[in-house]
């Protein structure tokens, strides 16, 4: 899964863009670009990938991409099938930060969402947005350019105000990408993002990296702050956090989708990662749906 840095400039020479995708499936990019991108998903289902974050997206969802976030929305495979008739749509609003002057959202009355947009930087998914709020969204693809300036501003401030969200992507994992060795890192996250869910080990990455396996468990440990261990096993409880919530298949099977060759440690690694085993969050989110 190499990265990709995409060039989302308009040829009309617009300072924000609106996109109304429809497809048989989204791009299979991960990828990153210096503007924002606001996203709601209309249709399709599968798996989000933020930063270090992998989890589940479906219909109805609302995420804003900070600048030069990695990111990649990978629909289920029923939608790469020869004979699907299955959809992805989405409306995606990208803009960069001084998209209306370089201190425009520095002036007092801009400060919520000047905080919004620092908060970005991670990633954030919108829970339950309000008909209202997808509506302005949505209502933005038929609008002229003067008046989808005048509504993204609207549809920033309802954000500032919407209590549901979670921040996607882990600071490490920032503050790395951003580091001058982002080449090298850049690898690594590739190998790890394309075999997760395989028999790795540090000595594998250590190779991808052109490092020996002590270099690079010091390098990936000053960098991310994190063990490589702990770093991998944080991406596999997520996938299989996404599998969970999807409940297509049971937990043992899960733990082995998910790249543990032990059923203990799986559930002994969730549960540190989520304070609860595997069936708990499972039935949580069941009920709470």
């Amino acid at each position: 899964m190499e990265l990709h840095m995409l060039n989302r400039s308009s040829n009309l020479n617009e300072s924000l863009t609106v996109s109304h995708n429809q497809h048989s499936n989204f791009l299979r990019v991960w990828h990153f670009h210096p503007e924002f991108e606001l996203v709601i998903i209309l249709k399709s289902s599968g798996t989000r990938f933020i930063g270090d974050s992998i989890q589940k997206f479906e219909e109805g969802e609302v995420v804003l991409i900070g600048d030069n976030l990695p990111h990649m929305w990978l629909n289920d495979k029923q939608y790469f099938k020869e004979n699907s008739v299955l959809k992805a749509e989405a409306i995606s609003i990208h803009f960069n930060r001084d998209f209306l002057g370089t201190d425009f959202f520095e002036i007092p009355e801009m400060q919520s969402i000047s905080n919004l947009l620092d908060r970005a930087k991670l990633g954030i998914r919108f829970y339950d947005p309000k008909t209202g709020l997808l509506d302005k969204i949505k209502s933005l693809v038929d609008l002229s350019p003067t008046a989808r300036i005048y509504k993204t501003i609207e549809i920033l401030d309802a954000l500032t105000k919407h209590q549901r969200y979670k921040l996607l992507s882990s600071n490490s994992f920032l503050r790395s990408f951003n580091k001058t060795e982002n080449k090298r890192l850049a690898k690594i996250y590739e190998y790890v993002f394309e075999n997760f869910n395989t028999d790795i080990s540090s000595s594998d990455v250590a190779e991808i990296a052109g490092m020996n396996k002590s270099a690079f468990s010091r390098f990936f440990k000053e960098t991310n702050r994190k063990t490589f261990t702990t770093y991998l096993n944080e991406i596999r409880i997520g996938y299989a956090s996404k599998l969970l919530l999807e409940n297509k298949e049971s937990i043992t099977e899960i733990g082995y989708l998910s790249g543990f060759n032990n059923i203990s440690n799986f559930n002994r690694q969730f549960k540190k990662i989520h304070d609860r085993s595997p069936s708990s969050y499972s039935k949580f989110h069941k009920q709470k749906r």
